[in-house]
């Protein structure tokens, strides 16, 4: 495995890069994606999988837990989403999905 991009990233007090928006720490990003509540965790894990590394991604998160999670998952992902798909073996699942109504 490659090291992280900066080591930074090992710090709990440390605010990544990859979450530019807001002032997380990499503790609060932790807690986050062990939040109970289950879009709670997707839309930390979109952001994780759609900004950071992917060399980073793997400092927070196992290919099994992305798997888990990616009928949630998707939908933040943006255009990084068929790269993940591709990465994991995943369905390439159509966006937006069928049946989503579209606000006017």
């Amino acid at each position: 495995m490659l090291p992280p991009t900066t080591p930074a990233l090992l710090r709990d007090d440390a605010r990544p890069y990859f979450l530019w928006w807001t002032d997380a720490t990499v503790a609060d990003l932790r807690a986050r994606l062990r939040d109970q509540d289950p879009q709670a965790r997707a839309y930390w894990m979109g952001a994780l999988l759609r900004e950071a590394n992917s060399r980073d991604v793997w400092l927070f998160t196992t290919p099994d837990e992305i798997r888990a999670r990616w009928p949630d998952l998707q939908r933040h992902l943006g255009r990084s989403r068929s790269m993940w798909a591709y990465l994991l073996d995943l369905p390439a699942l159509p966006w937006p999905p069928p049946g989503a109504s579209r606000v006017e």
